[in-house]
């Protein structure tokens, strides 16, 4: 007979149980309110905790978990991965023929890839399938884990014509464990679990499918065509409803959208992920370069601009040859063919290269000359324009294209120069997001498996960051503090700021990066005290990320109605009858003179069609002038989001206008 295993427990407690219990088992014993609560569990064996199954048996003595709803991050990551599942198996009672492929849980929700037997789903099935859904939710059907040989698996899959699935499970590694979930005795599909005890765990009101797209097998469009469906998933309807209407509020505050209403830019497909940018855009991008430029001046910076092509074996030498070629807009360097003119293209050093980021080059500006240790730190700047071969699928407005501009640049420093160079940028970009009015939260990005450089130096980085975040004050919970292990750079470990916009979105755009492998690769150096070559560390850093995707979270964040510092458009000077246009005339000269961005609206319409038509360009103010504003001087001043306008003097109008579009940090304190 097998000996008993002992189960720890959170609370310190010991519970000695037979072999062969499971969490199940463990839970029962504490008690029914547990019992029915508990929805999975996380087991430890000394090697870290493992999600499991309620009714997976322990393999020994463990520490154990229990997993509630009040586990929010677990729980919803199992509640999304068994919508999937019901997903896949409502569709096939509905539609029968219909192959499956693959079901994962997102951020948000979960999406699963069919092959339909008759023709493409729509979004007019949604209905039908959520009322199946529903069904099978209501059913309670048991969920239950079985370990299934390969070549039975695959021939199981093959006989019930699963071909995708075939052909997925013969390709995996010959030493995984191969198992499927059954729901109930009649429907089942591979997967590595874990999921909720039953299909009654899950909220039938909780979630909602919201779109259907078309989907590449394995993501190759040599491949067949899918039908995907997705869904948003969650624990309860209170949570389903806040996220509705998060995404209703999302759609209203869509930077392609307002973009378009306020004239700001265009995307077309003679450019493919490539912004047009309007004037008014424009507007926008300058007054975020001006202030950028201002303040890294003050933090003792230098700009410089480098080409936008480079030979081939600077990024092989580099290593972003090997890592990035495929996202490389590649073209070839010809050379004249002396007997007949045309091009002659040959071996790798006659390939050039749009450059995909600026840091290769940068290196080459330090190397240019002899560089002391009095030298350093170096702090070099660049506006840079970077080009990356994103797939057509993945291109979204202003947040995912291919030609961008990031604020970059490079620290050149000493060993023990590393920390306070990255507690003073911490500051920096402290003091930037906040001008802005975004929280953020501050997370250090850990070494992944496969990456550049000795373990050594791995340490030594990841460990400078920490320092220079205890130093700046942030690692604490009021600044999300958190390290996520496996998600640094493949040379770098790196400091990351998540901003929470407007609806409490997070947008990751500020990185740090703490970099030995670059300066070693392209052999940069510097003559130390000790009169011998060392080493520079290379920071990489940005605060905006690119100009394009940040001034689209702008956009979002502000839904359009931008600080007055950054508005295309400060204010409208609008008439209400033709008597005052001369006063309006005096009036926008006043005003531009005074540096405020202004237009004047003398158009024969309504006052009342004017506000509207300004209101939806998003200007922040309008001085409506009538007969008795010119006879007195005075404008009514109606500002975006006031219910009342307000008569005042012209000079307070303006003072009061130039004060707010004074960029904040050029306003004294």
């Amino acid at each position: 007979m097998s000996a008993p295993v002992k189960i720890s427990l959170p609370d310190g407690s010991v519970r000695e149980m037979p072999a062969g219990s499971t969490p199940a088992d463990v839970a029962a014993a504490i008690g029914p309110g547990l019992a029915k609560a508990a929805l999975a569990a996380r087991v430890d064996y000394g090697a870290g905790s493992e999600l499991v199954d309620l009714s997976r048996p322990f393999a020994g003595d463990a520490q154990l978990a229990l997993v509630t709803s009040r586990d929010e991050a677990d729980a919803l990551e199992l509640a999304r991965h068994d919508f999937a599942h019901v997903l896949a198996e409502a569709v096939q009672a509905l539609f029968p023929g219909t192959q499956i492929t693959f079901g994962p849980s997102t951020d948000d929700g979960f999406y699963y890839d069919f092959d339909p037997d008759a023709r493409p789903f729509t979004e007019e099935d949604l209905p039908e399938i959520e009322a199946e859904m529903r069904r099978i939710i209501a059913a309670d059907k048991p969920i239950r884990r079985e370990v299934v040989g390969r070549d039975e698996l695959i021939a199981k899959w093959r006989s019930v014509g699963e071909a995708f699935k075939a052909e997925w499970a013969g390709e995996l590694p010959e030493d995984e464990e191969l198992t499927v979930y059954w729901s109930g005795e009649d429907w089942y599909d591979m997967c590595r679990g874990p999921h909720l005890p039953s299909t009654g765990k899950l909220d039938p009101a909780a979630f909602k499918l919201t779109r259907v797209s078309g989907a590449y097998w394995r993501g190759d469009q040599k491949n067949a065509m899918l039908s995907r469906i997705y869904g948003t998933g969650w624990l309860n309807k209170k949570q389903l409803d806040t996220h509705l209407h998060r995404l209703e509020e999302a759609a209203k505050r869509d930077h392609r959208k307002l973009g378009q209403e306020m004239d700001l830019f265009h995307l077309q497909s003679e450019a493919h992920g490539s912004v047009f940018w309007h004037p008014k855009g424009y507007l926008i991008w300058r007054a975020l370069e001006a202030y950028m430029r201002r303040a890294i001046d003050t933090a003792g910076y230098k700009e410089v601009k480098t080409p936008q092509v480079m030979d081939a074996r600077q990024w092989e030498q580099s290593g972003h040859w090997g890592k990035y070629r495929e996202n490389m807009f590649v073209i070839p360097d010809e050379v004249p063919n002396t007997e007949d003119d045309g091009p002659v293209i040959s071996g790798e050093a006659e390939w050039m290269a749009l450059k995909p980021m600026n840091c290769p080059a940068h290196v080459l500006i330090f190397r240019q000359g002899i560089k002391s240790y009095r030298d350093l730190p170096l702090r070099l700047y660049e506006n840079g324009c970077c080009h990356r071969n994103e797939p057509h699928g993945a291109l979204h407005g202003l947040m995912r294209v291919r030609q961008f501009t990031q604020d970059d640049a490079h620290i050149f420093c000493r060993e023990d120069q590393i920390v306070e160079e990255a507690r003073a940028f911490c500051a920096l970009a402290d003091r930037i997001y906040n001008d802005f009015g975004f929280t953020y939260a501050v997370k250090l990005a850990l070494r992944p498996d496969q990456r550049f450089g000795a373990d050594a130096d791995w340490d030594k980085a990841e460990a400078e960051l920490r320092e220079a975040v205890v130093r700046a004050g942030m690692a604490t919970d009021d600044y999300g503090w958190e390290e996520l292990p496996g998600e640094g750079a493949f040379y770098a470990p790196k400091l990351e700021w998540h901003l929470t916009d407007a609806i409490g979105r997070t947008w990751q755009v500020g990185t740090l990066q703490s970099d030995r492998v670059l300066p070693e690769r392209l052999d940069a150096s510097y003559i130390a005290e000790d009169g011998d070559k060392h080493r520079p560390v290379m920071l990489h850093r940005a605060i905006f990320g690119s100009y394009e995707r940040f001034i689209g979270i702008l956009i979002e964040h502000f839904a359009g109605k931008l600080p007055v510092w950054l508005a295309p458009v400060q204010a409208v000077v609008a008439t209400i009858v033709s008597d005052a246009d001369d006063y309006a005339r005096d009036v926008v000269r006043q005003l531009e003179a005074a540096g405020i961005r202004v237009e004047a609206d003398l158009r024969n319409e309504k006052i009342n069609y004017k506000v509207r038509e300004h209101s939806l360009k998003k200007v922040p103010h309008m001085l409506v002038l009538g007969k008795r504003e010119a006879e007195e001087g005075t404008v009514a001043l109606r500002s975006m989001g006031a219910e009342h306008q307000k008569v005042m003097p012209l000079a307070e109008a303006i003072a009061m206008l130039r004060a707010e579009a004074t960029p904040p940090d050029l306003r004294l304190p």
